[in-house]
């Protein structure tokens, strides 16, 4: 999954594809690099973050999705917790909602079950601007997964059909740094929820704690990240640069291949 942030503040990328030309073109370059899925957002949920009104978002993502759409057939996923974007992507021909704050905004669950949409949902507490100061976890995988089921049950009751539901344990989002790394080693028990995760930890600050790379020096570190997932069972790997990941991923797939010929 391809990061296209339509934004001035995300935390890697803001300002670089703020119109809507240059965010379809990065869609596009990053489905060529191997991208299944372009993950498109008009809202920046880094640490700190402010929200943005629900016109600014609509006015951000629609034509972008709107363009991307006439020019690829690549499955697009929106990263809002917005009810109306929600409704209008998916007139649009979205493929996903994916809601950091798992559709508990008033009228998120409504609208994501009204557009019959694959939906992901992520662990998080507080919102982007509070959620750092909510970090004190007992067993933070076991934590992350309980919430996870609890809130998928919601969603269940609520109209959406289980098998249309992702998992995501939220990497970086009311977590510090050995939390992160307990999730990432433990991933494998999350999979007992019998649902496929999707991760990003692309460029996040946990990287850059282990190497003392800036932001922009993370890819590496990322790569190695994300592949640690995919072998405990990640499904969806969320990055900003798709290329590096995806020989390494093919790399570990050869020779898992390979073991099985033996």
């Amino acid at each position: 999954m391809g990061i296209v942030n339509v934004t001035p503040d995300s935390f890697s990328d803001g300002g670089r594809y703020t119109s809507t030309d240059s965010a379809i073109k990065q869609a596009l370059a990053l489905e060529a690099e191997g991208a299944a899925f372009i993950d498109l957002g008009g809202e920046s949920t880094r640490p700190g973050a402010e929200g943005v009104s629900e016109q600014e978002e609509l006015d951000r993502v629609l034509p972008v999705l709107e363009g991307l759409r006439k020019e690829s057939a690549v499955m697009i996923s929106i990263d809002t917790s917005n009810p109306k974007l929600m409704l209008e992507a998916a007139k649009l021909g979205a493929n996903l909602l994916n809601d950091v704050r798992s559709f508990t905004r008033e009228g998120a669950l409504e609208a994501a079950v009204a557009t019959n949409l694959p939906v992901c949902i992520m662990h998080m507490r507080g919102e982007p601007s509070s959620m750092q100061q909510q970090t004190s976890y007992s067993d933070v995988v076991e934590e992350v997964k309980s919430w996870l089921n609890k809130r998928m049950q919601v969603c269940v009751a609520a109209g959406i059909a289980q098998e249309k539901i992702l998992l995501d344990p939220g990497f970086g989002f009311a977590k510090l740094l050995p939390h992160n790394l307990a999730l990432l080693a433990n991933l494998n028990k999350l999979t007992d929820l019998g649902r496929p995760l999707l991760v990003g930890m692309s460029r996040k600050r946990m990287l850059g704690e282990i190497t003392g790379k800036p932001t922009s020096e993370r890819e590496v570190a990322g790569i190695a990240a994300h592949l640690l997932a995919a072998q405990r069972g990640a499904r969806i790997l969320r990055v900003h640069s798709v290329a590096g990941i995806k020989d390494a991923l093919q790399v570990w797939q050869a020779t898992e291949q390979a073991l099985n010929l033996i």
